[in-house]
C-alpha cells in the first residue's frame, strides 16, 4: 500500500514531467476554399485532425452537407437515415458539418465515414484560436479504421457555413493540403519519435506496427538518397528534490538526468523506467554507429528484430539479448556500448542531451510532447500512422518533378497524364509526350528522349534540339524519299531550324520544293551545253563527244591527246624558265660577292700602306689647294 508519501512524489513527478514536456505547441494546417455559394468565396485556414488520412500534397473537392439531425454526429447516422454517399455514382463527394462537443472527435470522424462522408469539417464552439483534434487516450477502438481526414474549422466560418446551409445553398469547398508540408527540393528529411518499451498499450502496439509495415518502404528510400531519416527519443528528468529517492532512482539514469515512465505503470513489478531509457540510448547508438559505416537503414532492421527477439513479456528485454541482436546486423558491438557510455555515472550523456534538446521545436516545428511523433521536413506529420498515409505525406515533400518512382505508384495516387494525356503536347507518331506524371499531379514539359533535348511550352509545341536532333521525328523537318534517295531538311550541324538543301526552296518544315536549274539558268550555260533537271540537282552535258563538262567550272574541255601534249609542252617551258632563273640569280650572287670580298681586302691593304707614301700624298693634295688658288 503506497503511503502519503509516495503519492506526494508521483504528484511532484507528474508535474515535472509535464513542464518539462510542455513548450511551444504548433498547430498544422491546410486551407479550405469555399467555391460557391458567392458571398462566402474565398481561403481559410482549418487545423489537420491527428486522425485519419490527410491528402498530403493533394487536393478534395465537395459538396458540404450540414445534417438535420445528429449534428454533433456523437450517434450512428444509420439510426437517423441519413446518408452522404453521393446521389450518382461519380458524383462529386459530400463533407459534413458537423459541431463540436459531447464525444470524442474521433467519435464524430467514425459516424461520419460510416455513412459515407468523404471529409468531415468540425466547427468549433468557442470562438478561438485554431487547436489540433487529437486522438483520445481511450475509446480507440475506431482510430486505425479512420481512414477520411477531419479538419477543425473557426467557430466565424462555422456559423455561416450553418447558416447558408440552412438557407438552402449549394456549399462547395475545396479542402487543400499540397502547402501543408515545405517540398523544397528532391530529397526529404523526415524524424520518427519513438520508443523502446513494448508494454504501453495501443501506442506501442500502433509505434511497432508501423515499423513493421514501413520498413522495407523507409530502406528502399534511404539507401537511394531520397530520404535522410532520423530516429529521435523522449526523455524526462526527474525534480532535483528526489533525485537519491527510490523511485527515481528505478525510473532513471546518470542521476536523475534522464527518465521514462514505468512500461507497466507498478514501480513493485516487471521492468523500470530506466531499463527503458537504457534500450531507447541502445537503439540510438545502432543508428549512431549504423550511420557513421554508411548504413542508416540498418536501424530499421534493429528495432524490428529486438522488438520479436527481446520481448518485454518474456523477460528479455536486456543488454545482453540487445548484443545479441547488434552482432546478429555485423555492427561493432564494443562501439555501441561505448556510445552508450556508463548509466550510473553522476554526469551528462551527450547522446541523450541532444535528445533533449531536440525536442523543443524550432522555426515551424513546434516542441515534441507526444509519442509517437512524425516529423517531415520540420513540420509534424498529423494523421494515421499508416504506411500508405506516411508514404503520402513524405512524397508530398519532394520538390514537383523529382518524386521516386514508388510516390507515382497506383497505390499512392492517380497518374493524369492517362486522361487526354494531360492536356500536355503529344507525338504520337513517336509516342513522345511532354506530360510528366507527379505526385501532385502532371506537369507539361518538354523531354528528354535518347539524350536529345526537346524545347517548347510543352502544351501545343515541343521539338527536338542539339546533336542527334535529325534522329526523331526528323527533327521535326521535311523530309521526302525517292526512288531509294532521301532527302532532308533537317542537319545535325545546328542545334535547332529546318533549312531546305542544295536544290531544293521552301520553309524547310512543310515542303521543300525541286529547284529547276536549268528553266532557271542557273548553270550549263556553256556554248553548246545541254541541261537536264533532275531532283534535287541538274545533269549537262557538252554537244560534242568529244568535249568533257568541268561542273566547277561550267565549261567544256577537250578529251583529246593534243590537250595532253600542249599540256606537257606547257610544263617543259616552265621547268626550262625556273633553272634559266636559277641559274641567273646564282651569277647575280657569285658576282656580288667576289665584289664584297675585293671592297673588303681593299680596305685592310690600306690600313698597312708605307707612312711616306702618304706623306706623298699629303704633298700633292697641297699643290694641288696651290694651283687652286
Amino acid at each position: 500500500m503506497r503511503g502519503p508519501a509516495w503519492r506526494a512524489l508521483l504528484v511532484v513527478l507528474a508535474l515535472a514531467l509535464a513542464d518539462a514536456a510542455a513548450g511551444r505547441f504548433v498547430v498544422e494546417k491546410n486551407s479550405i476554399q469555399v467555391t460557391s455559394p458567392d458571398e462566402l468565396k474565398g481561403k481559410y485556414e482549418c487545423a489537420i485532425g491527428n486522425f485519419g488520412v490527410p491528402q498530403y500534397g493533394g487536393t478534395l473537392h465537395g459538396w458540404v452537407e450540414y445534417p438535420r439531425t445528429n449534428r454533433k454526429g456523437c450517434q450512428s447516422f444509420d439510426q437517423f437515415d441519413i446518408s452522404f454517399k453521393p446521389k450518382k455514382a461519380g458524383g462529386r463527394p459530400n463533407f459534413v458539418l458537423l459541431d463540436r462537443g459531447e464525444c470524442f472527435f474521433t467519435i464524430k470522424a467514425w459516424n461520419a465515414q460510416n455513412a459515407g462522408a468523404a471529409a468531415v469539417l468540425v466547427v468549433d464552439d468557442k470562438s478561438e484560436p485554431l487547436i489540433t483534434m487529437d486522438n483520445p487516450e481511450e475509446g480507440k477502438e475506431h482510430l486505425e479504421n479512420i481512414t477520411i481526414p477531419s479538419v477543425l474549422i473557426t467557430k466565424k466560418l462555422g456559423d455561416q457555413l450553418k447558416k447558408s446551409a440552412e438557407a438552402g445553398d449549394m456549399l462547395s469547398v475545396l479542402l487543400d493540403w499540397r502547402e501543408s508540408l515545405p517540398h523544397p527540393d528532391e530529397r526529404v528529411e523526415y524524424e520518427f519519435w519513438t520508443n523502446s518499451n513494448d508494454e504501453c498499450g495501443p501506442k506501442c502496439d500502433m509505434q511497432m506496427d508501423f515499423v513493421k509495415s514501413f520498413r522495407g518502404t523507409a530502406q528502399v528510400l534511404e539507401k537511394k538518397g531520397y530520404t535522410q531519416f532520423t530516429p529521435h527519443y523522449i526523455t524526462w528528468y526527474c525534480p532535483e528534490a528526489f533525485v537519491t529517492s527510490k523511485q527515481c532512482k528505478s525510473q532513471c539514469i546518470n542521476h536523475g538526468r534522464y527518465c521514462a515512465p514505468d512500461p507497466e505503470q507498478d514501480f513493485s513489478q516487471g521492468y523500470d523506467g530506466k531499463d527503458v531509457v537504457v534500450q531507447n540510448l541502445h537503439q540510438i547508438c545502432v543508428f549512431k554507429i549504423a550511420n557513421e559505416t554508411g548504413k542508416p537503414w540498418l536501424w530499421w532492421d534493429y528495432v524490428h528484430d529486438f522488438a520479436l527477439r527481446c520481448p518485454m513479456k518474456d523477460k528479455k528485454y536486456t543488454h545482453d539479448c540487445a548484443s545479441d541482436v547488434i552482432k546478429s546486423l555485423g555492427l561493432d558491438v564494443e562501439k555501441v556500448n561505448k556510445c552508450v557510455g556508463d548509466p550510473d555515472a553522476d554526469e551528462e550523456n551527450e547522446i541523450l542531451k541532444a535528445e533533449q534538446d531536440a525536442q523543443i521545436g524550432h522555426g515551424k516545428r513546434g516542441d515534441v510532447t507526444i509519442l509517437p511523433t512524425l516529423v517531415i521536413n520540420n513540420r509534424q506529420y498529423r494523421g494515421k500512422l499508416d504506411k500508405v498515409a506516411v508514404l503520402k505525406a513524405i512524397c508530398s515533400g519532394f520538390e514537383e518533378t523529382t518524386e521516386p518512382a514508388i510516390c507515382l505508384s497506383e497505390d499512392i495516387q492517380t497518374n493524369e497524364c492517362l486522361d487526354n494525356n494531360g492536356g500536355c503536347w503529344l507525338d504520337k507518331a513517336n509516342n513522345v509526350t511532354a506530360c510528366k506524371d507527379t505526385f501532385r499531379g502532371r506537369v507539361c514539359e518538354c523531354p528528354i528522349v535518347k539524350g536529345v533535348k526537346f524545347v517548347g511550352d510543352g502544351y501545343t509545341h515541343c521539338e527536338a534540339s542539339g546533336i542527334g536532333r535529325c534522329e526523331i521525328s526528323n527533327g521535326g523537318c521535311w523530309q521526302e524519299t525517292r526512288d531509294g534517295k532521301t532527302i532532308s531538311a533537317c542537319s545535325n550541324e545546328v542545334s535547332e531550324g529546318c533549312k531546305c538543301p542544295a536544290g531544293f526552296k521552301g520553309d524547310g518544315v512543310k515542303s521543300c520544293e525541286d529547284i529547276d536549274e536549268c528553266k532557271e539558268k542557273r548553270f550549263c550555260q556553256c556554248k553548246g551545253c545541254s541541261c537536264k533537271n533532275t531532283w534535287g540537282s541538274y545533269e549537262c552535258s557538252c554537244g560534242d563527244e568529244k568535249m568533257l563538262y568541268m561542273r566547277e567550272h561550267d565549261t567544256c574541255i577537250s578529251k583529246e591527246g593534243t590537250t595532253a601534249t600542249v599540256g606537257w609542252s606547257f610544263l617543259w617551258v616552265i621547268f626550262f624558265g625556273l633553272v634559266f632563273a636559277g641559274v641567273g640569280a646564282y651569277a647575280v650572287y657569285k658576282y656580288r660577292l667576289r665584289s664584297y670580298m675585293d671592297s673588303e681586302i681593299r680596305a685592310i691593304m690600306a690600313q698597312y700602306m708605307p707612312l711616306d707614301n702618304q706623306e706623298g700624298a699629303n704633298q700633292q693634295h697641297h699643290v694641288a689647294h696651290a694651283d687652286d688658288i
